[in-house]
């Protein structure tokens, strides 16, 4: 099964996402913090102090990340830049910022579905002819080589 010709190859696409994420959680990393707040017991009728993760932070930053560099810098991410990829909507033409953000919307949601929905979208590149993850063809989008 040939793939239409353009489309960026799935071992550059991995590639630029791994060092997305790398990025991702080097900036994430002073919002994603784990503080205590104390929580009133009423069976016991004591304070407790429970552990408290600000990953809500950590997604907002990754989205951020993706949602602004996809829309301002010609579809392309760090990583997308350096493996010479970037993203196109399937119909030509430039990305919009909405289009952008139903696309990284649509991957975040995935991606807080346990995992399970994080390997299924990334797993469907493998068997797409136009190698378009779940979140692609949400946002109607390719990747393409740059």
């Amino acid at each position: 099964m040939g793939s239409p010709p353009g489309l960026a190859g799935r071992w550059r696409r991995l590639f630029a996402g791994v060092l997305d994420w790398v990025i991702v959680n080097i900036i994430s990393t002073p919002f994603a913090w784990t503080s205590w707040d104390d929580v009133w017991d009423s069976a016991r009728g004591v304070w407790e102090r429970y552990p408290v993760e600000h990953t809500f932070l950590a997604g907002l930053v990754a989205f951020l990340y993706f949602w602004l560099l996809h829309s301002f810098w010609n579809g392309q991410t760090l990583g997308k830049r350096l493996f010479g990829i970037r993203v196109v909507p399937d119909t030509g033409g430039k990305l919009g910022v909405g289009q952008v953000a139903v696309r990284q919307g649509v991957m975040t949601a995935l991606e807080w579905l346990c995992c399970v929905g994080l390997v299924v979208d990334l797993a469907w590149i493998l068997f797409d002819p136009r190698k378009q993850a779940l979140h692609d063809k949400a946002a109607r989008t390719l990747v393409m080589n740059a």
